[in-house]
């Protein structure tokens, strides 16, 4: 049987106005799981995930991870299993830093962060150049130009590739395709599927793309007010229409 890697049990974040934006939430991310996540503005997508990550505290009920409870972990802490890609390309990496440079500071993830230069030898340099041709946009021709230098594609693919380098047990892409312009975000797209399936990652990505949520992963959940509303995977998500979908947003 297939373990859960994160499990939320009858979470609720509730603001100071009374108003909860994460109501009483269950919900398990099994071990190679690809869960695309919907849901209109405020829906409470990425509370989920700040959540998960421990961006947020919970006003009530609890974060586990496998069978320990981290409820009160900090996001720090919890980097060491987690790994974010965001939906602005200027976050997640370091602007001054060469492509390379990011890469390797990427390899110490969840550990203390020091860069050493002399990382950077022609092995290494070989590696990253292999890992970033993946990407099919160039990435691979500058691994010695700042980040804050790169095409937004460009840095949103070093982005990606920092938050998997040191494979995490659970990774969180937040929009991460929703800057970019439709060519960028599909070529992104299928780099996102090719790793995720065949470094067998486990991952949620918020999309607001009802192709996409279709297309990508075996599972898809629906948000409404902080609560899951639609949760299916496999041939029940593959069942799925467009039409279908879209009855959810009017809920």
């Amino acid at each position: 049987m297939t373990k859960p890697v994160i499990t939320l049990k009858n979470a609720n974040i509730t603001v100071p106005n009374g108003n909860k934006i994460l109501d009483d939430m269950n919900l398990e991310i099994l071990d190679g799981d690809f869960i695309t996540v919907l849901g209109t503005n405020g829906a409470g997508k990425s509370t989920l995930f700040n959540a998960i990550a421990g961006n947020l505290s919970l006003s009530d009920g609890q974060v586990f991870h496998g069978d320990r409870d981290i409820t009160n972990l900090s996001a720090v802490e919890r980097t060491q299993m987690i790994g974010r890609v965001f939906q602005d390309p200027k976050m997640g990496t370091a602007p001054r830093m060469t492509v390379a440079e990011n890469l390797l500071l990427s390899e110490k993830r969840g550990q203390r962060r020091t860069l050493r230069p002399r990382g950077l030898n022609n092995a290494k340099l070989m590696e990253y150049r292999r890992i970033t041709a993946q990407m099919g946009n160039d990435l691979d021709n500058r691994l010695q130009t700042a980040a804050g230098d790169l095409s937004g594609g460009q840095r949103q693919a070093l982005s990606f590739l920092m938050a998997t380098r040191v494979k995490p047990e659970l990774l969180l892409l937040d929009e991460h395709t929703a800057a970019l312009d439709p060519k960028t975000s599909a070529q992104l797209m299928d780099a996102t599927n090719q790793q995720v399936t065949e470094n067998h990652l486990t991952a949620l990505m918020i999309t607001h793309n009802l192709s996409d949520a279709m297309h990508y992963g075996n599972r898809l959940i629906i948000l409404n007010a902080g609560k899951i509303v639609l949760d299916v995977r496999d041939e029940a998500k593959n069942q799925l229409t467009e039409e279908e979908l879209l009855k959810y947003f009017a809920i």
